[in-house]
């Protein structure tokens, strides 16, 4: 009845709006197909399944459609029963009730709370605006009625002065809300922000009792750091300088380069064991998992050493707590890069080859942290043994999430980069006890297992594989897997083919421990430097082209010193690869012209096929086709928005004022930062080429003993947490006292011994004889400074930052809610997205495409145009919550009228009984 009467009211609603002249019911041609529009922002899954309550549904999170997958649980399995639009990636979610969800979406820097009373009629209710990149939820604290959830300690959402110019400040927060009350304002009123003492956080787990919530941060790092090569005496080892050898294979003298160090706890040593104290001016204290006491008005982390672990473990995916001893486990890897060099290590005797990484699960408990290797059957000794083979079997890759059993015996791990799950018993994981053995996995049939969750009272585990998008259903009696569940998935088959090269260690590594995505986390990077040059090898030419050519050697030798670790997103038309363009096709086609040669991405990726062997310890190179799969996906990943900049893309007077300069005089010698760092986002007229982010794919030999490639700009805010350095030649002075604990040991230049872009823009580009146009000197010089670096933190990426960005409106909805709908609708009119709109009305999900002029299109035929004005008045009028959400440009008829891409409008295809997610049912 209830129904019937807002079918009626709607109705009346819809009549009174045609009478006004405001609703149109024009014919549009429904047959007209358009390839639908796909972005890939690759965010990792860190919560994607979760039971009810009460056991008899079962929600997954579908990152790439933008949804929420219901099943319905029963003896026979999982049956979909419905299905929500939520935000942008959502990558977690977890039931407050079995009436209630909630879903942190990544992208759109949000959390969409979800009625699912109705499971075929289930929608969301509220949405909640958060700090930068939200990556997981609980329910802790009294009656588990507060919802932890972590972001980066940024975001245009957030309250908080993220104090990026100031050292020793956590980058890390965990928003508490009260999921009771909940408060009126646009964003939700949180009951209070803790900030932690690391960089972007990402995993939660709570206490058996709930009250305590501890807090993993992501990228913790592992305790190192470089030294400058402006600090390194020259002449290699034996005058105390870069550790040899010096010279590659041929005994030719290398660059000068920096140094790694890693803190052992008294001293920052080289692998040599010499001290480089007083070369570094911070201390990394590697805080890493935190506690926090739920129940605490407001809650907080808890005081002293009770309140933090250390040492477990450089880049940590997620945790889970044994119910029955609160034993915390948490799945990481630990990087290996204070050692060096990649190839056969024939010459130095070392290398990296086959072992870079650990992969890991750290148990923690009040004063202890022990790491336990998941792989220590491997014999790092010897390398690459064609695949496959039994040593590569018994091994697990990349473990992310995690369940334990309610007598808190067996422990569930699911391993990325293995395509099965691990099996462990808590004691002998505890004691460190267990032999890896492929008897103990469980072979999924699809591949990137990402989360699991358990169903003791069916016996059955399910686990997400983000490969393929679907869930699997496992037997915990049997171990084997009795169902395989997709869910629609709106990639493009090239996304789907490449993306296991990027991640599946079993194939892309004869140990079965390693791959491309170990350091390159999900697409991005790990925050760390590595030393991967390789002794055995040759020098090779540099085709250029060049901005400033090395006057003695511009080619590419093969020992080149620390780098840090690049992003593997938005490499598409940025020219040359790797910090010195050594991944480039200018040598395969040395040609000048665009597009061509050097400026063949496709050619530069390619190149990379070497460290499968090199690197990864693989006993043979990629096929062609299968190299060419992985390029097709890498070069699809792209930035996301910046989350510094302002909403409305618009710059505040300092960054105007930094623009200014950026874009004018000398900064240098013979440049403008312009000049070299190219800000193109349109691309050239006439062009094919989108444009570049901060570089125009030239090479420079300026300030380092080598020629690099001018570096694009738009992660500069990601870098940030590193702030001491020590006086070094060629640096102006200033700020180089000891700066005290910091979160990040690596920051800005190829090597990361640069701290901040303050202290970059004091190198060599102050007034001078040379430079009379530089930074000036003195208080004016510095405030300059200071807005170059406020316009680079907020640097344009390849979305706008309303991208992802979304609001529900209902009603009680104040005046905010309205007028942030009104700068979505402003960003959309100037082409920064495309702005979509879902709701539930009628029994029916239903959704609309804004086109401009303050007219959506929806998604019946019958009614193709509704003002904004009809929309607001029905959310308004009605209890029916609608979400408005900016969508990257392309992808909004995807988003809002048009899920499979058919072309056939979503509405009229529920109305003729077909399926708006299979476009083969038309």
């Amino acid at each position: 009845m209830e129904g019937l009467m807002l079918g009626l009211r709607l109705r009346h609603c819809v009549s009174a709006l045609l009478a006004a002249g405001t609703l149109s019911v024009t014919t549009l041609d429904a047959s007209a197909s358009e390839p639908p529009a796909y972005t890939l922002f690759e965010s990792g899954h860190v919560r994607p399944l979760a039971l009810s309550p009460d056991g008899k549904h079962l929600f997954a999170v579908n990152t790439p459609d933008g949804r929420l997958e219901i099943f319905a649980v029963n003896q026979g399995g999982l049956v979909h029963e419905g299905s929500v639009p939520v935000g942008v990636d959502p990558v977690a979610v977890a039931a407050r009730s079995n009436d209630e969800v909630w879903v942190v979406n990544h992208v759109s820097d949000s959390v969409s709370i979800v009625d699912v009373s109705d499971a075929q009629r289930a929608r969301v209710v509220r949405t909640l605006l958060v700090g930068d990149e939200p990556r997981d939820i609980v329910f802790a604290g009294t009656g588990r009625r507060r919802a932890f959830i972590t972001t980066a300690h940024r975001g245009q959402n957030s309250p908080i002065d993220p104090q990026f110019t100031t050292p020793g400040v956590g980058r890390a927060d965990v928003w508490v809300f009260d999921a009771a009350a909940l408060g009126s304002t646009l964003a939700g009123t949180p009951l209070t922000i803790v900030t932690l003492f690391s960089d972007t956080p990402r995993a939660l787990a709570v206490s058996p009792d709930g009250n305590t919530v501890y807090a993993a941060a992501f990228h913790s790092g592992n305790r190192t750091t470089a030294v400058s090569d402006l600090l390194v005496p020259d002449g290699g080892e034996a005058a105390g300088g870069v550790p040899g050898p010096n010279t590659n294979f041929q005994g030719f003298p290398q660059p000068e380069a920096a140094v790694i160090v890693k803190h052992d706890g008294a001293h920052w040593v080289d692998v040599l064991g010499r001290t480089w104290d007083n070369s570094v001016m911070f201390s990394l204290p590697d805080r890493d998992v935190f506690a926090i006491n739920a129940r605490a008005n407001p809650p907080a982390q808890i005081p002293g050493a009770a309140g933090f672990y250390t040492g477990v473990g450089t880049i940590l995916y997620n945790m889970a707590v044994n119910p029955v001893n609160g034993k915390i486990y948490v799945s990481n890897t630990d990087a290996l890069n204070d050692t060096r060099f990649e190839g056969a290590g024939i010459f130095a005797g070392e290398t990296l080859r086959g072992h870079q990484h650990e992969s890991r699960i750290t148990v923690l408990s009040p004063g202890n942290v022990r790491p336990r290797h998941l792989n220590k059957h491997i014999d790092y000794g010897s390398c690459c043994a064609p695949l496959p083979n039994t040593e590569n079997g018994r091994s697990l890759a990349l473990p992310q999430g995690m369940a334990v059993t309610s007598d808190g015996a067996t422990l569930y791990v699911a391993a990325l980069g293995s395509q099965k799950v691990g099996v462990f018993s808590t004691a002998a994981l505890e004691n460190d006890t267990f032999v890896p053995s492929a008897a103990n996995h469980i072979p999924l049939s699809g591949g990137g297992p990402g989360g699991l969750v358990l169903d003791e009272a069916r016996k059955r585990l399910y686990v997400l594989t983000r490969f393929d998008n679907a869930v699997s259903v496992i037997d915990t009696v049997t171990r084997t897997e009795k169902a395989h569940v997709p869910m629609f998935n709106p990639e493009p088959a090239h996304i789907v083919e490449g993306r296991p090269f990027l991640y599946d260690a079993a194939f892309t590594s004869s140990h079965g421990d390693s791959a491309c995505a170990t350091c390159h986390v999900f697409g991005d990077f790990d925050s760390l430097a590595w030393d991967l040059g390789n002794p055995d090898a040759m020098t090779i030419n540099n085709p250029g082209p060049f901005l400033v050519d090395d006057p003695d050697d511009p080619n590419y030798r093969p020992l080149k010193g620390p780098m840090t670790t690049q992003s593997l997103r938005g490499m598409a038309n940025h020219g040359p690869m790797h910090w010195r363009g050594d991944r480039t096709g200018g040598n395969d086609e040395p040609s000048l012209q665009p597009d061509s040669g050097i400026f063949d991405e496709r050619a530069a990726f390619e190149k990379f096929n070497e460290a499968f062997v090199d690197l990864l310890g693989r006993h043979t190179t990629l096929s062609t086709s299968q190299m060419e799969s992985l390029t097709d996906f890498v070069l699809e990943m792209t930035y996301p928005p910046n989350p510094v900049r302002a909403l409305d893309n618009a710059l505040t007077p300092d960054q105007q004022a930094g623009l200014a300069f950026f874009s004018g005089p000398l900064s240098d010698v013979t440049h403008e930062c312009r000049g070299c760092h190219e800000l193109n986002p349109a691309g050239n007229p006439g062009s094919a080429r989108p444009g570049f982010f901060g570089t125009s794919g030239l090479s420079t030999f300026e300030g380092t003993p080598q020629t690099m490639k001018v570096p694009h700009l738009r992660n500069m805010y990601q870098k940030i947490g590193m702030f001491g350095m020590a006086e070094a030649p060629g640096i102006e002075p200033g700020d180089n006292g000891f700066q005290g604990d910091q979160v990040r040991g690596f920051g800005y230049l190829h090597d990361g011994v640069i701290d901040t872009i303050f202290r970059f823009m004091k190198f060599g580009f102050g007034e001078s004889a040379l430079n009379p146009e530089g930074f000036p000197t003195g208080p004016a010089g510095t405030l300059l400074r200071r807005q170059v670096e406020s316009y680079l933190l907020a640097f344009d990426s390849n979305m706008a930052p309303i991208v992802g960005q979304q609001v529900t409106l209902a009603q009680g909805s104040g005046a905010d809610v309205h007028a942030r709908i009104h700068l979505l609708r402003g960003r959309a009119d100037a082409g920064e997205c495309d702005l979509v709109v879902k709701g539930r009305f009628l029994l029916q999900e239903r959704g609309f495409l804004y086109r401009g002029g303050g007219v959506f299109e929806t998604d019946h035929a019958f009614a193709p145009f509704l003002p904004d004005a009809a929309l607001r008045l029905l959310a308004t009028l009605l209890p029916i919550p609608l979400t408005y959400t900016c969508v990257p440009p392309g992808s909004g008829k995807r988003f809002g009228i048009d899920r499979d891409g058919d072309g056939f409008r979503d509405g009229d295809e529920r109305l003729a009984g077909t399926d708006p997610a299979d476009p083969s049912d038309p």
